[in-house]
């Protein structure tokens, strides 16, 4: 059959070799072969072939189909009951007779596109191949929810037609190739690859072939590529290196693209052919199963078709055989396929192809961590790592003088001093580098494609991010983080309301209006008692030694001292803690003063207790203290960044108060989400408190402690995660940055750094610095209202003072003018009349009467 040059050296060598190295413990038997070169996509060719191999009595068939010839062959070896033996690409149909030296690529490339989590890749398949990895794809996809953009590229004869496809796919963003094709295929398509420069950092290619090392990708990777493929011929098997050893000494004459031409998989599948057929008809011979052919092979074209009545022997005794060759174990299942195989993972890194893992049936993909972390440590430290960052204060700010420098001492900030820490502790020479967007990262959603610093990790402009960057789900998905050197979670910014003034009657505020009422009922209520009690007890009624009758035959009447108002003066007196010039004197007059006391002193002492915290502490009221707040009103409005860790919470979570928020936000008009962090506080200082952002509570907290010191973070984080160093997946960095991550938190540098940018640089000072300055003193309006009750106290004593000067004033004149009166009347009664004057002494006179005769 049709074969490539080295291919037939290979298989004209294996069998040279089985020849001469046989075993001498049985008896020997040769290998002899007839070989037909002919092109395969000519039925005609193959048909003629074939019947031509199968009239001179051959065992079996060795060689290579394609898509066309493949039916042809598989029909007539199940008709003839001859085996075919093919390193070509495996079928998927149940063929008998048909031995498959090729081992499915298919659950390697699975499992490889599930490791590396790619979910959005574009699918260059050679239809020569057939489709049936196509459809395991497509598969895939629709479980995983993958976005695959598939494109044959099996009929294409022009190279440029390659380029064309590839810069098609770079329009569209496209940076993930999954290209299914044979060796010098993929060689075309790598080449097109450099010519259109799509082999910068952020393109990967997996090449789904076994012969990684027979393709031509050095140009690719040295662009800064990733590249991986997969190897079936292992470099340290000794079979290999046997093989490798006799094959370089040989003639090239004779076996041409020998010896100086790299060994391709193909032709490794060609030599451990040999040795199953070899070990087969071995098998054979220890069983004395007759396989000799006598007389005529038959017609192969005849109808109906006479088959070869030893074929199933021979192909029984194929399929059971197992033996170690040049691409490992070699077992075939019931239908001729290959099983219990391993295909190791290869990487292009800066010293050449390197194994990073393997796979077979029972593990599937097994990833070797410590080959890439000890190998390309080396290649780290002798380049210039590109960190990226984002603008933001305090982590990443400019100097005032930056424009006089250069590099990476133009900034300052919490992130600058962390990346310099950790380069120290890595030994990496690093140059900080802020992302164009201004984006932290997230994924379009129509698009698939991540902005922000993910964005430069994920398409490999950037070596690590050193920023203010949440871990996450979906971005662990794509890039690797470190441990978290910083905790926080989402909190809530407002406008700090203003601070309440005491009021002018702010002295009543340590009791509550509730209790104030009650003591004026119970003031009132105790006088009542004291002077209804006054007025029963006979021992309230006395007279003193000057009260003491002239006339023991009519004694005055006893006085009593708790009349009404005297009852209200000693309670008033008694609740001022003040003394009284009247105490009572029988027993229940003094149960009702001892319980009055006793009332007066429990109050009192509670009242001075809470008066000092309420005249001194000036208490800011705030509008919302929680979540719950901010959703169940529409007054006050409340957003998050557009793009962040922030918004995609609210967008992901399924707790019934955030999905209000979250409905309300995307909702919104006008939006409420803000391109940057600080558009956001802006906004909260422009709202006059009608609007809250809500970020982390370390910038939160950052914010607060910066001038006009007009914010505040009100209630608790919403939840909780950290900030880590981000880096590619699977770069050499990721554990040496995790380390040092790690050295810094022991070593207490990470909350110097913090205390260092938040407080130690604030400006507003901290939240209780002050306090005691402000509690030392009172100012007027603390007290205000004592000054108004003394005013008004003292405005109504005059008051009542002149009332009671003016009604005595009148009183007393009345009196004299009456007394004048009744004088004038005793000095000279006229002579003509009669006077009749009723009075009493110490009485006023009442009235008089004159009556002329």
């Amino acid at each position: 059959m049709r074969s490539a040059v080295q291919e037939h050296s290979a298989f004209r060598f294996a069998v040279q070799l089985y020849n001469t190295n046989q075993n001498v413990t049985e008896k020997p038997f040769h290998l002899n072969y007839n070989v037909d070169n002919l092109e395969s996509s000519n039925s005609f060719s193959v048909t003629h072939a074939f019947c031509s191999q199968f009239s001179r009595g051959v065992y079996a068939i060795f060689g290579f189909y394609d898509q066309r010839s493949m039916n042809t062959l598989s029909s007539f070896c199940g008709a003839l009951h001859t085996s075919f033996i093919t390193p070509s690409f495996p079928l998927d149909a149940d063929v008998q007779f048909v031995l498959q030296m090729r081992p499915s690529l298919k659950g390697a490339l699975l499992s490889l596109l599930g490791h590396y989590r790619w979910d959005r890749f574009v699918y260059l398949y050679d239809t020569e191949r057939g489709f049936s990895m196509l459809q395991a794809i497509m598969e895939s996809a629709v479980a995983n929810n993958w976005q695959v953009t598939a494109r044959s590229v099996g009929n294409i004869v022009d190279p440029l037609e390659f380029r064309r496809i590839i810069e098609e796919m770079d329009r569209r963003q496209e940076k993930r190739f999954l290209i299914d094709c044979e060796v010098e295929r993929i060689n075309a398509i790598m080449e097109q690859v450099v010519t259109s420069g799509k082999n910068s950092r952020g393109y990967h290619y997996i090449l789904a072939n076994l012969g990684f090392s027979n393709m031509s990708v050095d140009k690719v990777f040295s662009g800064g590529a990733n590249i991986t493929g997969f190897q079936i011929i292992n470099p340290e098997n000794p079979i290999v290196q046997q093989f490798l050893q006799r094959w370089d000494r040989l003639d090239e004459r004779e076996f041409p693209d020998a010896k100086n031409t790299p060994l391709k998989y193909t032709s490794a599948l060609t030599h451990d052919a040999i040795l199953v057929i070899a070990e087969a008809f071995r098998y054979l011979r220890r069983q004395r199963v007759d396989i000799s052919r006598r007389g005529s092979a038959g017609d192969c074209l005849a109808n109906p078709a006479v088959p070869w009545s030893q074929g199933i022997d021979i192909e029984r005794a194929l399929k059971m055989v197992q033996v170690q060759g040049m691409t490992g174990n070699i077992q075939f299942d019931s239908f001729g396929r290959r099983s219990n195989y391993t295909i190791d993972v290869y990487e292009m890194k800066p010293g050449g192809a390197r194994k990073i893992g393997y796979w077979n049936e029972y593990e599937k993909f097994v990833y070797i961590v410590e080959l890439q972390v000890t190998n390309e440590s080396s290649s780290v430290e002798n380049r210039t790592i590109v960190v990226t960052t984002i603008m933001e204060a305090p982590y990443v700010m400019y100097k005032r003088n930056y424009m006089q420098l250069e590099g990476n001492e133009r900034y300052e900030g919490y992130c600058v001093d962390l990346a310099s820490e950790i380069a120290k502790h890595v030994g990496i020479k690093y140059k900080l580098s802020i992302v164009a967007d201004g984006k932290y990262g997230a994924r379009d959603p129509e698009t698939r494609t991540w902005n922000g610093m993910v964005g430069e990790l994920v398409y490999g402009r950037a070596d690590i991010a050193v920023a203010p960057l949440t871990i996450t789900l979906v971005r662990e998905e794509v890039i690797d983080f470190s441990k978290p050197f910083m905790s926080l979670g989402i909190s809530i910014m407002i406008k700090k309301p203003q601070k309440s003034k005491p009021g002018v009657f702010s002295f009543l505020d340590p009791l509550a209006y509730e209790i104030w009422m009650c003591i004026v009922f119970a003031y009132i209520g105790v006088s009542v008692v004291l002077f209804l009690v006054s007025r029963f007890s006979p021992y309230e009624w006395h007279l003193d030694d000057s009260d003491e009758a002239k006339d023991p035959q009519s004694p005055p009447d006893p006085p009593n001292d708790f009349g009404i108002f005297n009852s209200l003066w000693f309670s008033l007196g008694a609740f001022m803690q003040q003394g009284c010039d009247i105490s009572p004197r029988s027993l229940s007059g003094r149960i009702v003063g001892g319980v009055w006391w006793f009332f007066t002193l429990i109050i009192i002492s509670s009242y001075t207790a809470n008066l000092a915290a309420f005249l001194t502490v000036e208490r800011m009221v705030s509008p919302i203290e929680s979540a719950e707040d901010l959703a169940k009103q529409t007054e006050i409005a409340y957003g998050t960044l557009d793009s962040g860790s922030t918004k995609e919470f609210f967008r992901r979570s399924k707790i019934a108060v955030y999905e209000k928020m979250w409905s309300y936000m995307k909702s919104a008009e006008p939006s409420v989400f803000a391109k940057t962090t600080p558009d956001g506080v802006a906004r909260v200082r422009k709202s006059k408190g009608k609007f809250a952002f809500l970020l982390e509570s370390t910038m939160n907290e950052y914010i607060e402690q910066r001038k006009p010191c007009d914010t505040m973070k009100v209630g608790g984080n919403l939840d909780s995660k950290g900030y880590g160093v981000a880096t590619p997946k699977g770069s050499a960095l990721r554990t040496p940055v995790n380390l040092a991550v790690l050295k810094l938190s022991e070593q207490g540098i990470l909350d110097k750094l913090k205390n260092k940018w938040w407080y130690d640089k604030g400006e507003c000072g901290t939240k209780d610095s002050g306090s005691k300055d402000k509690t030392s003193a009172l100012s007027l309006s603390n007290v205000a209202g004592v000054f108004y009750i003394l005013v008004g106290g003292l405005g109504l004593a005059m008051t009542v003072a002149l009332v009671e000067f003016c009604y005595k004033s009148r009183q007393e004149t009345k009196r004299l003018k009456l007394a004048k009166n009744a004088q004038n009347f005793k000095a000279a009664p006229p002579a003509n009349t009669q006077s009749f004057a009723t009075y009493r002494e110490g009485y006023n006179v009442y009235g008089t009467e004159s009556v002329k005769i």
